[in-house]
């Protein structure tokens, strides 16, 4: 596939004063599936809404296959929706929530027909067919509000939280369903959620955003692993990175990064100055706490058992908190005294400003 599915070029949205969406520009590839990930209130769900066409945007141009759809009504976008809340109808069996859309779209019954029962087999369905919504379990409600936007056969598909309402079983096997799905159709898909896992494990790229800002856009490793700044590094990743002030500074052509009780030799200069380190909880390597030398000497505070790892609290020095993930059967009990060494590739360097600098 060429050519590109879905653009934003300097979409805005205000509510009077307040600026939901910041001038957003985004181009996704046909086939694509993309992640609008974000804390509540951030702007995403507006953003989805302004491509479905059911949000006016307050500036800027959407374009679908190239052609600008800003004053087409939703139902002429060839774009289908599903909603976190599903929006079945109760009273309706499952083949004519499936086939609603249909009809108001005045497809002919034979067409219609093919493509609900095309849709219910995807989906696992067909059993379910002449069931009310009351019926169904929320992974069965899920799968037919899926359905009624497959049958539609549109150019792009949004997702506005569909697994939300779902326990956490539920949506780890939902999530490898919408991927299994998304490889077998290979339709343009643009995903919104505030969970990071979601983010991580559904978007071939993934889209961050703040106050209706975009932070960051690229593969989910790009992301995870280059942070263009603090509020993406601690957003993404579960703990999230461990940050500490202080300032670089050069001696004999090294960088070294030094705040109260630590002191960590950077690969190259940089910068000089104040700055902010960055350390994923899995880069921090715990040692005895009277080995030589470590980057610092914490006390372990709390340690939390997952299963096939284990996060170890650490308080020190001075004011600092710090994670470390570790894995089963390696973290010190809580009261000892440890050491953290720190890879000086793993690091990651921020401005003052909060701007990654390496």
């Amino acid at each position: 596939m060429t050519g590109v599915a879905l653009q934003l070029i300097g979409l805005t949205k205000r509510f009077g004063d307040v600026v939901a969406v910041s001038p957003l520009n985004l181009t996704i590839e046909p086939g694509a599936f993309v992640v609008l990930v974000g804390p509540s209130g951030c702007g995403k769900t507006t953003v989805l809404r302004m491509i479905a066409g059911l949000a006016e945007p307050s500036g800027g141009d959407i374009l679908v296959g190239g052609a600008r759809v800003n004053d087409l009504e939703p139902a002429e976008r060839n774009i289908a929706m599903v909603f976190q809340n599903y929006a079945l109808y109760p009273h309706m069996r499952v083949r004519d929530n499936l086939a609603f859309g249909l009809r108001m779209r005045r497809t002919p019954r034979d067409e219609a027909q093919r493509r609900v029962q095309w849709a219910a087999a995807l989906l696992d369905i067909e059993s379910l067919l002449d069931r009310k919504p009351g019926q169904l379990s929320g992974g069965q409600r899920q799968r037919v509000a899926l359905g009624r936007a497959l049958v539609r056969e549109p150019r792009v598909f949004l997702f506005d939280e569909p697994l939300s309402n779902l326990d956490a079983r539920l949506r780890t096997d939902m999530r490898a369903e919408l991927a299994a799905l998304h490889a077998r159709l290979n339709t343009t898909m643009v995903y919104v959620t505030h969970d990071q896992i979601e983010a991580m494990t559904l978007g071939q790229k993934i889209a961050v955003l703040k106050d209706g800002v975009l932070q960051q856009y690229g593969t989910p490793l790009e992301v995870y692993d280059h942070p263009a700044n603090l509020f993406v590094a601690g957003f993404l990743g579960s703990p999230p990175m461990n940050a500490v002030e202080g300032t670089v500074e050069t001696a004999n052509g090294r960088a070294i990064f030094s705040a109260q009780g630590i002191a960590v030799t950077l690969p190259t200069v940089l910068h000089r100055g104040p700055a902010t380190l960055g350390v994923r909880p899995e880069a921090l390597q715990l040692v005895p706490g009277d080995a030589t030398p470590v980057a610092i000497r914490c006390a372990v505070s709390r340690v939390e058992v997952l299963g096939n790892e284990v996060l170890v609290h650490l308080a020190g020095p001075g004011e600092g908190r710090w994670i470390a993930r570790v894995p089963p059967g390696a973290a010190p009990g809580p009261g000892t005294t440890v050491g953290a060494s720190i890879d000086p590739a793993r690091v990651h360097l921020f401005s003052p400003g909060g701007e990654r600098l390496r």
